[in-house]
């Protein structure tokens, strides 16, 4: 397999009816650092490329006419993408107050991370992420059995 050079084997493709808007707000909340944008005559992102920690996004504005379209033309999305800060709960309070819809507040989760779920502006999924108590698969396996049995 061939890559180019800093990105990861999966890189997620975000579509957005205001890709620019996006963009802002991620480098607001999220810490994104814009690469370089590719933009349409009319001003409109038809490519840009943005950079969160070590993770490495795509991101456009929807274009219609050939299918491409965001989560809010869709009527939601199934994919969600997980993002760990150092305060989940600072982080998941600055989104809500600047537009983002909680969809499950943040709390201690049963594999050791402490997280909540959200709806960015933008129609995208995200659970913000703190880890609190390494746990390695076999422990999250087992604490998963105990907590679907009532133990």
């Amino acid at each position: 397999m061939s890559k180019r050079s800093g990105y990861h084997t999966v890189t997620p493709y975000l579509v957005c009816q205001d890709a620019s808007g996006a963009i802002a707000w991620y480098a607001r909340h999220l810490g994104a650092q814009e690469l370089y944008r590719l933009e349409m005559p009319d001003h409109s992102i038809a490519h840009a490329e943005f950079q969160i920690g070590d993770s490495r996004f795509m991101i456009s504005d929807e274009i219609v006419t050939m299918g491409i379209l965001s989560p809010r033309s869709l009527g939601g999305s199934p994919v969600s993408l997980n993002l760990y800060v150092s305060d989940c709960d600072a982080a998941f309070e600055a989104m809500t107050k600047d537009g983002a819809e909680p969809l499950f507040e943040v709390k201690d989760q049963f594999h050791g991370d402490r997280s909540g779920k959200l709806r960015d502006p933008f129609g995208h999924i995200w659970h913000i992420s703190t880890n609190r108590e390494p746990c390695d698969d076999a422990e999250i396996v087992k604490r998963f059995n105990a907590m679907v049995s009532g133990g």
